[in-house]
Formats: structure tokens, C-alpha cells, sequence
């Protein structure tokens, strides 16, 4: 940069009054002074520009390093997982070959889809809300006989 010191300051000074005069000198430091603070702003914009460039450069590198390393855990995780799939299969297949499935009975099968249909007692009552079951007084905890014996005949041998 310019080394400006108070001496040459005063020379410039000095030779700008002679050379504008003194009518036009405040408006001719005004735009001098316009012009030095565009400058400043234009440099810090392009300093700004650069250190953000510099950043982004950086910041793709660690995408880089980043994605590189997920891919070798992903491959590593898979090598794992192909292993124990391995081994399960061989273990299934020793299992399965020592026990024979049970026949199903047709009334099981009926009975079992039945319950789980959607017109079924079951299903329907555990579809109703919450809100509801409390307004309509509809028990929302199952409670044993035993408990609630205890509950409600407990206060009363007191």
C-alpha cells in the first residue's frame, strides 16, 4: 500500500488548494472521499469473494473425504451382513431339515382370519378413539379379577 504519513498529507493538501482553489476544494474532497470509500467497499467485496471461494474449495474437499468414507463403511457393512446372511441361511437350512412343519388345521385358519377381519368384535372396539371410550365410559385397561377385588374391596375391610 501507499505510505501516507502526516508530512505528505499536508503537501497534498497543500498543492490541491493551490491547483482547485478554495471555492471548489470541499466539493473535490467530498467526491475524493466518495471515490476512497467505493474503493475500500470493492476491495473488501473481492477479499469477502475470495476467502468464501477459498471455503467452498475446502468444504468440497471434505464432501470428498466424506463420501469416500461412507462408501467404505456401506461396502464394509455389506461384506458383514452377506457374511451373517450366510450363516444364518446354513443354520436355517440345518434347522429346517430337523423339524417338519405342522399341518394346519382348517378351523384354525378360519377361526384366526375371522378374528383379525375388520368386522370383527376386537377389531372394532380398539378402533374407537380414546376420547370417546373415556365419554362413553368405555374401560380402556384391562384389570384382573384379582386386582380388582383388591382395588374396590381392599378400603372396605379397613
Amino acid at each position: 500500500m501507499i505510505d501516507l504519513g502526516v508530512s505528505k498529507l499536508a503537501l497534498i493538501a497543500v498543492v490541491a488548494l493551490v491547483v482547485v482553489g478554495p471555492e471548489r476544494l470541499p466539493k473535490v474532497a467530498r467526491m475524493a472521499g466518495n471515490l476512497f470509500g467505493r474503493a475500500q467497499r470493492y476491495m473488501a467485496d473481492v477479499k469477502s469473494e475470495v476467502n468464501r471461494q477459498m471455503e467452498m474449495e475446502e468444504f468440497k474437499k471434505l464432501r470428498e473425504e466424506s463420501v469416500s468414507a461412507f462408501k467404505d463403511v456401506e461396502s464394509s457393512i455389506t461384506s458383514v451382513a452377506n457374511e451373517a446372511n450366510a450363516n444364518l441361511s446354513d443354520q436355517a437350512d440345518t434347522f429346517q431339515s430337523h423339524f417338519e412343519p405342522l399341518p394346519l388345521d382348517e378351523k384354525e385358519v378360519l377361526l384366526k382370519s375371522k378374528r383379525q377381519g375388520k368386522d370383527s368384535w376386537g377389531v372394532r372396539r380398539a378402533a374407537r378413539p380414546l376420547w370417546f371410550k373415556r365419554s362413553a365410559g368405555i374401560r380402556t385397561r384391562v384389570q384382573s379379577g384379582a386386582a380388582r377385588m383388591k382395588r374396590f374391596h381392599h378400603s372396605s375391610s379397613k
